[in-house]
């Protein structure tokens, strides 16, 4: 039976794929990591399954199998090209997909953030976005040297003391996306003239000081890159626990989350939405897309022999934080229409592998979903708010 509404769809690229071992599988390209024809490969490929838009993976420190810090292990993918500069890289590559680097907000300064994001949606003209992403890392922390964040502890998680800490780190980040959006506002749309024959380049008065203070941040602006094309690019964070998604509720535009069941995506969206109008933002739309890891294949046993092979190259069986999908494309469009009866507006997956995982969605998770009416057949609109069905806000000092 066709989905009710159709679902959007992200994919979440990171390295070689999200298994440990991905770098390693027979069709893995793991001598051009660092290369850009390999991201422009992958993006290609996620827009010609029509997809919203692809997140790219990128930390301020280096991946670890350990919470509290790099793990010196050899044997799995070590390093990053940085996210935003891929994207920019993609972007005169690719047509109608939207893009949504990671940029960390702890340690990083907003008003950088904001000019790389606007540069980003003028380069892609309007398909750029922001997945925000808070850490915790003491060696994250020490990069830096403004301030000292202590090693998590298992038994320390649930305490006042690290609810205090995490409390704080998003609390910041609610304030970190809070100024990049009075940035990317501080120039009105008409504020360019460009009048060669009188002279005039810019009309001062459309150009505003944000004036932000905060705990963290004191910020004059205005901003030194013009108003981005889609006025406020879309702003996208993963969350996790109530914490975040009061962040996710609050600030941003989409919400990714990892439901086990979807008796718990209902919960978690009920959460989001009480506490979107807490926030005075029950009128607008925010997106709860659910993530999972995917391995697929063409039958059921074929997956999880693949998904077998890379564990035992590992070392151990694969886990996750979001919920891992074993199977075929099929399965996969059954249980992405059963959640989203849960409320969710679409999915962001994490390919278990690059590129065979991608193109078992392409190819075929989204010819499936298109045949029960769930997926476009088309691109319908230019840019990533448009693909997102969400409106291009006015300016906040605009006078009309």
């Amino acid at each position: 039976m066709p989905a009710a509404t159709p679902l959007h769809l992200a994919v979440a690229l990171d390295g070689a794929g999200w298994h440990p071992a991905a770098w390693r599988a027979p069709n893995a390209r793991p001598t051009e990591l660092f290369r850009p024809g390999y991201w422009v490969d992958l993006v290609r490929e996620a827009e010609r399954g029509l997809l919203d838009l692809v997140t790219i993976e990128d930390s301020l420190g280096l991946q670890s199998s350990r919470r509290d810090g790099p793990d010196d292990r050899t044997d799995q993918v070590r390093g990053r090209l940085d996210a935003v500069l891929i994207a920019a890289r993609v972007a005169p590559l690719t047509r109608h997909i939207g893009l949504v680097p990671t940029a960390t907000v702890t340690h990083t300064e907003p008003f950088h953030i904001s000019k790389a994001i606007a540069t980003l949606d003028h380069v892609s003209n309007g398909r750029a976005g922001w997945r925000a992403q808070v850490s915790g890392r003491p060696d994250e922390a020490a990069h830096f040297g403004r301030r000292t964040i202590p090693p998590p502890r298992i038994d320390d998680l649930d305490t006042p003391e690290a609810r205090d800490l995490l409390r704080d780190l998003f609390d910041e980040a609610a304030d970190h996306i809070e100024v990049v959006r009075r940035l990317w506002d501080s120039w009105e749309d008409d504020a360019e003239i460009r009048d060669a024959a009188t002279g005039r380049f810019i009309d001062r008065d459309k150009l505003h000081y944000i004036d932000f203070k905060g705990a963290r941040f004191s910020v004059k602006g205005p901003s030194i890159t013009p108003r981005p094309p889609q006025g406020q690019p879309p702003v996208t964070a993963l969350a996790h626990a109530a914490i975040p998604y009061r962040l996710g509720a609050r600030s941003t535009d989409i919400v990714y989350v990892t439901p086990a069941d979807a008796a718990h995506a209902e919960a978690i969206v009920r959460e989001i939405r009480e506490e979107q109008a807490i926030a005075g933002r029950a009128d607008q739309a925010v997106h709860v897309f659910a993530d999972l890891v995917v391995f697929l294949g063409d039958t059921d046993a074929g997956a999880r022999d693949r998904r077998a092979r890379l564990d035992d190259l590992a070392g151990a069986a694969f886990t996750s934080d979001a919920t891992v999908f074993t199977g075929t494309p099929h399965g996969l469009a059954d249980l992405l229409i059963r959640w989203q009866g849960a409320g969710l507006t679409g999915f962001r997956l994490r390919p278990g592998t690059l590129p065979d995982d991608l193109e078992g969605i392409t190819r075929g998770l989204v010819p499936e979903l298109r045949h029960r009416g769930a997926f476009r057949h088309a691109y319908e609109a230019a840019t990533l708010r448009g693909l997102l069905g969400l409106p291009r806000p006015a300016n906040r000092h605009a006078t009309t």
